[in-house]
């Protein structure tokens, strides 16, 4: 026999690489040479050989990326190695080198060079067959897999066990039953069929075909079932849906005396979990030995999945004391618990093991650690993770996008998506929904449009998802004619598509639409969830429509979701807003689960009811059960329901709590907005105002208008004036609600040089064509008495549908004089279909009394109350006693008076009283007098009136009298006052006060001026 001889040297290039000189002085000091020496090539051979064999052996053909990543990294490298001594030396094809070459090329997962290794193969065995064809069964090239099989064949090369075991593996996972049984006569006529290899792959793949009847009679045709066959039934009745037979046959198993392995048990511990038995899952866990990664995976992900997040982070957490090595997958899951429970530094945590076991790069951990970081409102530390990853895909951009636009960083979401296409990476569905949802919250349409042409442009727009998401668009960008174009283009409409327009119906109060489209959705055959119905219950409780309100109900009892925590307080918030207080009571009662939202929903009616000791018995019984904490929003709806200064005491208490719990940073500002309103209700603006001053800055616009409300309402308007000057400095931009509140402090000082500056603000901020600042313009103007300027601005409202703008105008004609106008104006409101409520009415009497139109009067009074079904106010009836009675039809006044089913208040009995001293019937007057006397003792109005009365009919010793009554009672009358404003200065007069600066110059011009005036015939009042 022929010896030849060779030189084995390493090539200078693999020297060269990274990480390799300690692989290579291994593969030298095997080789036995230091230096290039003359070997036998037999001797080269067998020790390539075994060195491969060896490497192969240890990584075993598993996928090990996740536990042994350098391992497998350091196997690559030897047989890149092995492969090149093996070309230099001519026998990488040859015998069992070449295919043992082939099988650790696929094992390392390097599929071109295994490829290629197999092809220049000269002779190949079953284990190269193998090898290549289990390599590309990982990879997922399927078909490729069916095609070698066929070539194998073809080649004359008999399968063996194993490889029927990867086809059919392949066969299961195209779901491609022809072929499998197929393979399955291929199996019978080789004699195989009885291996258990293959009657494991056999069950498996009649299984996952959805044959299980098929996989049964194998399984119950086993002359020997051993534990991979059990494992592979199992995992068939857990893969078709039968999860209780899956256990079911475990128990069987262990009955017999089989073992289970560590793949039965995670099977079916999965089948446990799939199912939602969780005990009996963690049961077969605690009784597992030592087990292994994959179950500690499925307990986590599966309590995870299930919204058991604590308890998930618990089995992460005892993972790590026992030493297993978390891999991706336990990683995503666990980041996944702590977002939904915002536990930002257990998640931290996390993240530094992901960075100390070298999985921080993975994509998978790296996408859920900027997700976990969003949830937790950490936008900084989530960009830096993906500032961080090297490898970045589609997916971590979408999450980026998606953590940006939850935190509502819409123009971030913008800027990451030009930075997206700058960098060549093309968006999919998920980054479309997440920027439109983006320019959703900035609710800018050109920007939206602009995005939908890029959405049509990339063929996305037949989409669902994205579909959605542009109706989703419009509509909160209160497009609703674009929306409801998009919403009809969108054929295959879910929940989502359908919910988009309803909702946004009833946020734009177009209830009559969104129960419109909700039996359009009901005749599509869609079953309306939770935020519909929550959105339907809204919009009935916002028109007040107990009726549709009910029906509603009736059709969640027959969904059986009327319990559900969502729907239930959603209903109770129905009910408690239509004023039937007992029925939420009820539904509450009725719910198996109570949590937070529905027991605030039940404080909330109890506060719109404006009975506050049952929503304080509910809120002590809340805390008393120990087993739900209050929110903000209980505190918030708690500190609504002090309206009044009676319940100032209460609302300070509430405060206190307040404090108690920590909300005092005021993170959500409705609690500092409800907290400010409370100290405004109860007549307290000092206290507000220190409220306002502990707020963090820069403060927003809700909290500035909150104030700016609350300091007009307590008559504080020259205050008012200042915090809205102080707000502008602050740059701080007023909405429609600042605009109102402000315009309507300037009203009350009749300060039209400000109400200029502000109609200059609300022109230039684009505010001029809002209805409801319009109208604060228009009864600003009116109030001020310029009525030519509150006339034109109300001329330039275009679309007037809101009856406060009308009230507004027709208030303001008839408080200025001009009847004839006001009156107009209501008849050009009836005939534009507007309703008139309670205000309207008032306006219009008001009017009718300063013309003199007493049938009008009489006619519009009786048309209020039997056409609109208008009860009325004390105000309404007293402006029907001004109106008869400053015309003379002073009977038929005091015959109202006495026709009243209620006591008259000191209004209708002042009126009544004025009337009378404009006719001199001091008889009348006399008992309107008397009666207002009694109503209010320290009131001067009713003395001062009926003096005047004796007085014009020449009665001066009754004048006498009253004024010595007035005497002896201590009753003073209130000086009058007058103001006006001089560049930022108003100056306030009071009669018989010397307190102004210039006093003494003011009185001299005054008596300059008393002798013209008499001259003129002007007489001084003495009271």
């Amino acid at each position: 026999m022929c010896h030849h001889v060779a030189y084995i040297k390493l090539s200078k290039r693999t020297f060269c690489r990274a990480g390799v000189q300690n692989l290579q002085q291994q593969l030298t000091h095997q080789l036995q040479i230091s230096q290039p020496i003359l070997i036998h090539e037999e001797q080269a051979y067998s020790r390539l050989l075994a060195i491969c064999l060896q490497h192969c052996k240890q990584i075993q053909g598993r996928r090990l990326f996740d536990e042994m990543p350098q391992r497998l990294k350091q196997a690559s490298r030897a047989v890149d190695l092995i492969h090149a001594q093996s070309v230099i030396h001519g026998f990488d094809s040859n015998g069992k080198l070449g295919n043992a070459i082939v099988d650790l090329h696929a094992k390392c997962g390097n599929m071109v060079f295994s490829q290629k290794a197999f092809d220049r193969l000269e002779q190949r065995d079953t284990l190269a067959w193998n090898s290549i064809l289990s390599m590309y069964s990982r990879r997922g090239k399927l078909e490729d897999v069916v095609q070698l099989f066929g070539s194998m064949q073809g080649s004359g090369m008999e399968p063996n066990q194993f490889t029927y075991a990867i086809v059919l593996s392949v066969c299961a996972r195209l779901a491609d039953v022809v072929l499998g049984k197929a393979v399955h006569c291929h199996v019978m006529k080789t004699g195989f069929v009885c291996n258990s290899f293959c009657e494991g792959s056999l069950i498996d793949m009649y299984a996952k075909c959805g044959i299980v009847d098929d996989a049964s009679r194998i399984f119950d045709g086993c002359v020997y079932s051993d534990t991979v066959s059990w494992t592979a039934m199992i995992g068939g009745y857990v893969q078709v849906g039968l999860p209780d037979k899956a256990i079911g046959l475990f128990k069987d198993m262990l009955k017999l005396g089989h073992v289970p392995d560590q793949v039965a048990f995670v099977t079916v511990i999965s089948a446990c979990v799939e199912s939602g038995r969780f005990d009996d899952a963690r049961q077969l866990f605690d009784k597992m030995r030592d087990p292994n990664v994959v179950a500690w995976n499925v307990m986590v992900s599966g309590h995870a999945r299930d919204g058991c997040y604590h308890m998930a982070i618990d089995y992460f957490i005892s993972m790590t004391r026992y030493e297993i090595k978390p891999t991706r997958s336990t990683l995503g899951s666990v980041l996944s618990a702590i977002a939904n429970t915002f536990d930002i530094d257990c998640g931290s945590q996390v993240h530094a093991l992901a960075t100390k076991q070298g999985l921080f790069s993975n994509v998978y951990v790296g996408s859920s650690l900027i997700n976990m970081y969003a949830k937790c409102q950490e936008m900084g530390s989530a960009r830096r993770v993906f500032d961080a990853l090297d490898d970045k895909n589609t997916i971590l951009w979408n999450t980026m996008l998606g953590g940006y636009a939850q935190n509502r960083n819409a123009d971030e979401v913008i800027g990451l998506f030009i930075n997206m296409r700058h960098f060549g990476f093309i968006p999919d569905e998920f980054t479309y929904t997440s920027v439109l949802s983006a320019s959703a919250s900035l609710k800018s349409v050109e920007l939206g449009k602009q995005l939908h042409s890029v959405v049509v442009k990339n063929k996305f727009n037949m989409n669902l998802f994205v579909g959605n998401a542009l109706v989703d668009m419009y509509a909160k960008s209160s497009s609703l004619q674009d929306a409801m174009k998009q919403f009809s283009m969108i054929k295959n409409r879910d929940n989502v598509s359908w919910n988009a327009m309803i909702v946004r119906f009833v946020q734009e109060e177009e209830a009559n639409k969104a129960f419109s489209l909700f039996q359009k959705m009901r005749k599509d055959v869609i079953t309306p969830d939770e935020v519909c119905f929550a959105s339907l219950l809204s919009a009935c409780a916002n028109i007040q429509s107990l009726t549709k309100g009910k029906q509603l109900h009736s059709l969640l009892v027959k969904l059986n979701m009327e319990t559900s925590l969502y729907a239930g307080s959603s209903l109770l918030d129905m009910y408690s807003k239509c004023g039937v207080i007992s029925d939420a009571q009820e539904v509450y009662s009725s719910m198996p689960e109570k949590s937070v939202a529905s027991t605030n929903a039940l404080i909330s009616g109890y506060v719109v009811q404006n009975s506050i000791k049952s929503a304080l018995s509910l809120f002590i019984d809340m805390l008393s059960g120990g087993l739900l904490i209050p929110s903000e929003v209980t505190l918030a709806t708690l500190l609504d329901g002090c309206n009044e200064p009676s319940k100032l005491t209460l609302g300070r208490q509430i405060h206190n709590l307040v404090i108690k719990y920590g909300f005092s940073s005021y993170d959500d500002e409705f609690l500092a907005v409800s907290l400010l309103g409370m100290y405004f209700n109860t007549r307290v603006p000092p206290d507000a105002m220190v409220v306002f001053s502990e707020l963090p800055n820069p403060k927003s616009t809700v909290l500035w208008t909150a104030v700016l409300s609350g300091l007009a309402q307590n008559d504080c308007s020259d205050k008012a004036l200042e915090i809205y000057q102080e707000m502008r400095r602050n740059n701080s931009m007023p909405d429609q609600a600042t605009f109102v509140s402000i315009l309507k402090a300037c009203a009350a000082l009749a300060s039209l040089q400000d109400g200029h500056v502000v109609h200059s603000l609300v022109f230039h901020s684009s505010f001029d064509s809002d209805e409801l600042t319009c109208s604060g313009l228009v009864d600003m103007y009116a109030k001020c008495g310029d009525i030519a300027s509150s006339s034109q601005v109300f001329k330039e409202i275009i679309n007037k549908k809101d009856v406060i703008t009308w009230n507004s105008m027709i208030v303001g004609f008839a408080k200025n004089g001009y009847a004839e106008n006001a009156l107009q104006i209501f008849n050009e409101m009836m005939e534009s279909n507007i309703k008139p409520d309670d205000i309207t009415f008032l306006g219009v009497l008001t009017a009718c009394s300063h013309a003199g139109k007493v049938s009008e009067g009489r006619s519009i009074f009786d048309s209020m109350i039997n056409h609109y079904k208008i009860e009325p106010r004390t105000d309404h009836i007293s402006c029907m006693i001004d109106l008869l009675g400053r015309w003379g039809y002073l009977k038929e006044a005091e015959d109202i008076i006495d026709e009243l089913e209620f006591k008259p208040n000191a209004m209708i009995w002042a009126t009544f009283l004025g009337a009378c001293r404009i006719h001199g019937d001091d008889r009348r007057g006399k008992r309107a007098s008397v009666e207002l006397a009694n109503l209010e003792p320290e009131s001067s109005a009713s003395f001062v009136l009926l003096s005047n009365i004796y007085a014009a009919s020449g009665r001066w010793d009754q004048v006498k009298f009253v004024r010595r009554e007035m005497k002896e009672k201590g009753v003073k009358k209130h000086p009058g006052c007058s103001w006006i404003k001089l560049g930022q200065s108003t100056h306030l007069f009071v009669s018989g006060d010397d307190s102004h600066s210039s006093c003494s110059e003011i009185y001299a011009l005054l008596k300059q001026l008393k002798a013209p005036m008499k001259d003129q015939g002007y007489v001084q009042l003495m009271l």
